[in-house]
């Protein structure tokens, strides 16, 4: 049976196929700008026609590749008049990054510094940055060049020359050394720190038997000598190095070392933090509760936002309402005022009897778009605000944004198939945009059907109340489709990939889930094998009716599994149904707790983003009305969070 009513959605269908993406044309000179580019990526002169080419708006792109192959040898002159040419576009940054490699490279270093711009992006082009300020401006290139050794990695050949110079006037010392020999250590880079040892002298070899013992036992913390270096200089980074691995393997007897050894110890303020902050957050993610007396007397003098989040989530956990009120006054006026932390100051005043301030707070929390504004509007029993601005655009705005250089080489690289360079283009012009430019371009990608660079325009531009660009109509006759054969509500669809790809057809994780809906390809193929359909394999499911049916049928199964509840669902198809097995097996019961409960962030953030834009969805389909659209079921606020959701016990 199908778990929402099925009527509306047929007339949205049919709304849904008359808004497809009209089709792109070629222009003339679009072939011959095609061929050219390909060729000046292969480097073959010979076969460009310049006169064929000269007029079209993608001419720069082969002036481009054409520059970039006479680098380093290009004068510094001509790779100015490039920029200056193509400022409005992204081939200006990419030009002014590859002059910096190459000159640099090459040790052309007046070269390098004539067409850079302040410090560049990217390690290695830093790394030339610095050392053609060597000569020009040393303290400058002293202090980038500090910065850049202090990593616990191996930094890229570019750096050599750099570190070695700086090694050689003394601006790296041999307390730069043992610190990043400790931040390598720290973060398992073994080889680099044997190979900073050796760089040491003798005077720091109490400081190399330290390590070798508490690599084998974090516990001797308490018995190695605590003045390590000249003059104790390298004391901090040892201990801080050393308590980092200790906590995460022991947080209980880490903290019990540290409150013998801390007395004693003479180290930088800076150091002394890294240690209790690691201490407190471990203490508190593993609810250790020895040490929780110490973690409440750190806490204020730390004063680290993210504790006092923390650890009034572990006050929600205990429900100790007076720890909740406590600590949530102690966060930043800016983070207090979130409707996140005012439904749960409201909450917190109703179960202590104060039903005037919990009032007050429910209403402050309920003028905010989000999932826990939207709660506090239901305690309330008020309408949710969803604050949404015109997406109106004037016929005079929408003919400028549409003769604009940047949109035209947009339609151009879609012409000419390379859609990558479009989205390039597009998302500069975007976030160079001034407010009334970036509304046209909203429009205009809205109006072309282009919904994740339309979604990417608002997120560039910060159009947060423009909801109609925000939560396009995007893919919705397969959304309508999927949701009346599966039996799942099409917004809750609509919600999990915006959230999950930002409408990006081709959106793939570092995970390797893969399209609209984020499905890995092994999740992919075992859904295909229960319907009976072949595996889809990495790129069929990309397809948005394929990756949509099958993402569809598993937030479907999903909602089997945990009795049609989507708070649970939702989190089970982020993070996976067994973890959240675990989790309710030990859930605090009540639907607001579960979800603060929930022990990722990620996951946190994505059930409570899921459930909101849902919401909006349903909202944006009656006209911006939110009557008769609730955030949760009744069923889903007053069941128990706890292992008798399960389907199956």
């Amino acid at each position: 049976m199908p778990r929402f009513p099925l009527a509306p959605w047929k007339s949205l269908l049919t709304a849904a196929l008359l808004c497809l993406p009209a089709v792109v044309h070629a222009e003339p000179g679009d072939r011959a700008m095609r061929d050219a580019l390909q060729a000046a990526r292969q480097h073959r002169w010979q076969a460009i026609d310049p006169a064929a080419i000269d007029d079209h708006v993608l001419a720069g792109y082969v002036d481009y590749h054409r520059l970039k192959a006479r680098l380093p040898a290009a004068e510094p002159g001509e790779v100015q008049a490039f920029l200056e040419r193509h400022g409005d576009s992204p081939l200006a940054g990419w030009m002014r990054a590859r002059a910096i490699s190459a000159y640099g490279e090459a040790g052309r270093y007046r070269r390098l510094l004539a067409v850079a711009d302040g410090e560049p992006s990217g390690t290695a082009r830093q790394c030339h940055y610095y050392t053609a300020l060597l000569d020009e401006a040393p303290q400058t290139a002293a202090e980038g060049g500090r910065r850049l050794w202090a990593v616990g990695r191996s930094q890229p050949d570019a750096c050599d020359p750099l570190f070695a110079t700086l090694r050689a006037r003394g601006e790296i010392g041999s307390v730069a050394i043992w610190e990043r020999q400790m931040l390598a250590w720290q973060d398992g880079e073994t080889g680099l720190a044997r190979y900073l040892g050796r760089m040491l002298g003798d005077d720091w070899n109490t400081g190399q038997a330290a390590m070798q013992r508490l690599q084998q036992d974090y516990a001797a913390i308490t018995r190695v000598p605590t003045c390590i270096g000249p003059d104790c200089r390298g004391s901090g980074a040892l201990f801080a190095a050393a308590m980092h691995g200790f906590t995460r393997a022991d947080t209980e007897a880490a903290l019990e070392a540290w409150r013998k050894v801390a007395p004693s110890l003479t180290i930088d303020e800076a150091h002394r933090e890294a240690i209790e902050r690691d201490l407190a957050f471990y203490s508190l993610v593993r609810d250790i509760d020895q040490n929780r007396n110490w973690v409440d007397g750190v806490l204020p003098r730390l004063a680290d936002s993210d504790l006092y989040e923390l650890r009034t989530r572990v006050a929600l956990a205990d429900r100790d309402w007076a720890g909740v009120i406590d600590w949530i006054a102690r966060l930043p006026e800016a983070e207090r005022g979130e409707a996140r932390w005012q439904y749960w100051l409201a909450r917190a005043h109703e179960q202590r009897g104060d039903d005037a301030t919990a009032q007050a707070a429910y209403r402050r929390a309920a003028g905010e778009r989000d999932f826990y504004g939207f709660a506090a509007a239901d305690r309330l029993g008020q309408p949710y605000a969803l604050k949404m601005a015109s997406t109106s655009i004037a016929a005079t705005q929408r003919q400028a944004i549409a003769e604009s250089p940047a949109v035209r080489r947009t339609e151009a690289l879609l012409r000419i198939g390379e859609p990558g360079l479009a989205a390039s283009e597009w998302y500069n012009a975007a976030a160079n945009a001034s407010p009334q430019e970036a509304r046209a371009m909203a429009d205009y990608a809205q109006r072309q059907g282009w919904h994740a660079r339309l979604v990417q325009t608002t997120i560039a531009a910060k159009l947060w109340d423009a909801l109609e660009w925000r939560f396009p109509e995007a893919y919705r006759e397969h959304f309508l489709r999927w949701g009346e054969v599966t039996g799942v509500d099409p917004y809750l669809l609509m919600g999990i990939a915006r959230r999950e790809s930002a409408y990006n057809p081709e959106a793939l994780s570092p995970a390797g889930a893969r399209g609209l809906m984020q499905l890995m390809p092994a999740t992919a193929a075992e859904v295909s094998r229960r319907l009976g359909l072949d595996d889809p394999g990495p790129y069929g499911v990309l397809e948005p009716a394929v990756n949509i049916r099958l993402g569809s049928t598993y937030i479907g199964e999903m909602l089997d599994r945990y009795r049609g509840n989507r708070l649970a669902a939702t989190a089970a198809y982020n993070a996976g149904p067994h973890r959240v097995d675990r989790w309710l097996k030990q859930a605090p019961e009540a639907f607001d707790l579960f979800v603060e409960s929930i022990p990722f962030r990620e996951t946190r953030h994505y059930v409570q983003a899921v459930l909101t834009y849902r919401v909006i969805f349903a909202s944006l389909a009656q006209g911006g009305a939110t009557r008769g659209i609730s955030l949760l079921t009744p069923a889903e606020q007053s069941m128990r969070y706890d292992g008798s959701l399960l389907a199956r016990n």
